[in-house]
């Protein structure tokens, strides 16, 4: 009989490809590892991994096996699910994940009603990055979190994960109001609709050789203006790099770079040294957690609170959009 937390291992070998990363991971040793997928060749009775100088991969059966682990992990969600459900009454720990801006505008909100309704629940608010919410999942460091993607980011399809939406996010050019104004440059609360047809490339490409603010590389922030830029026709000339918005807005407005920032990340009054101009590009955040988790009671009860905290302001904020 084939054991389910040895499956568990091989998924992780197929996704983060090194024993050492398994193991840094799961927070087990090397050997560890090794031994326990020892254990699941004699178990399969075949060779699963091939080893290749110094690493492993997987051979067809053990690709094989790790496309029928996906499948009972999920049922295996689906069965804790179900318990939860029989179970009644919501208690214990819910470990979320998001992401700064999210983390702040939304869900606060979120876990007041959370509290209100389901007293027991204790939710548990990790910082994460989206690029790492998959592994976290799938490791079960993290229960549900918040995620995004840009249009020039769109988010791969990740084995052993689903994904719900929540809400839209409008982009700006954020540039010190001391330049010379664009004619489109517009406030938050008075930005036009993004389907009216301004040219997103010639809006960056008028700050194309002016110093760039991005966020730090890896990030999917980092990746989206880089990628927006190039769209443009130009790379852009990075001076700064700094994953929070507000401190992005502020190194704008003393005349340190443009930056293409959220909606989300320049909520408040407004700043009269930085002038916003509404890009056609979104941001878009969605609900993420295990397959076979949507129906988990915790699950279900945080994304229903998450949908009722989203601002009515936000692009494409309705449930199910």
């Amino acid at each position: 009989m084939l054991d389910v937390r040895r499956l568990r291992l091989l998924r992780e070998l197929a996704r983060r490809g090194t024993i050492a990363a398994v193991a840094e991971a799961l927070t087990f040793s090397p050997s560890a590892v090794s031994q326990q997928l020892n254990v699941l060749e004699r178990e399969a009775g075949l060779p699963l991994l091939e080893r290749t100088g110094r690493g492993v991969r997987l051979t067809p059966a053990g690709q094989n096996l790790v496309r029928h682990a996906e499948a009972v992990l999920e049922r295996l969600e689906q069965a804790d699910a179900d318990l939860a459900e029989a179970r009644g009454g919501l208690a214990g720990a819910l470990r979320i994940g998001a992401f700064p801006t999210a983390t702040r505008a939304i869900v606060p909100a979120a876990l007041i009603a959370l509290a209100r309704r389901h007293p027991g629940l204790e939710p548990m608010v990790s910082e994460t990055d989206p690029a790492a919410v998959a592994h976290a999942l799938r490791a079960g460091d993290l229960d549900v979190a918040l995620v995004h993607e840009y249009d020039f980011v769109p988010a791969e399809p990740e084995p052993g994960l689903a994904t719900e939406p929540l809400y839209g996010e409008a982009m700006y050019l954020a540039a010190p109001a001391t330049e010379a104004p664009d004619p489109s440059g517009t406030h938050p609360a008075e930005a036009p609709d993004p389907s009216g047809g301004s040219d997103q490339g010639a809006v960056l490409r008028t700050h194309a050789g002016a110093p760039w603010i991005t966020a730090t590389p890896g990030t999917l922030c980092h990746a989206m203006t880089v990628r927006a830029c190039q769209a443009a026709g130009f790379t852009p000339r990075v001076r700064h790099q700094v994953d929070e918005f507000a401190t992005v807005l502020a190194l704008v407005a003393a005349g340190q770079g443009v930056a293409v920032v959220p909606q989300l990340g320049v909520t408040g009054p407004a700043d009269p040294a930085v002038r916003l101009t509404r890009l056609l590009m979104e941001r878009r955040t969605n609900l993420a957690f295990r397959s076979g988790a949507a129906a988990h009671p915790a699950v279900a009860a945080f994304g229903a609170a998450l949908r009722a905290a989203v601002p009515p302001d936000l692009a494409g904020s309705r449930a199910g959009t």
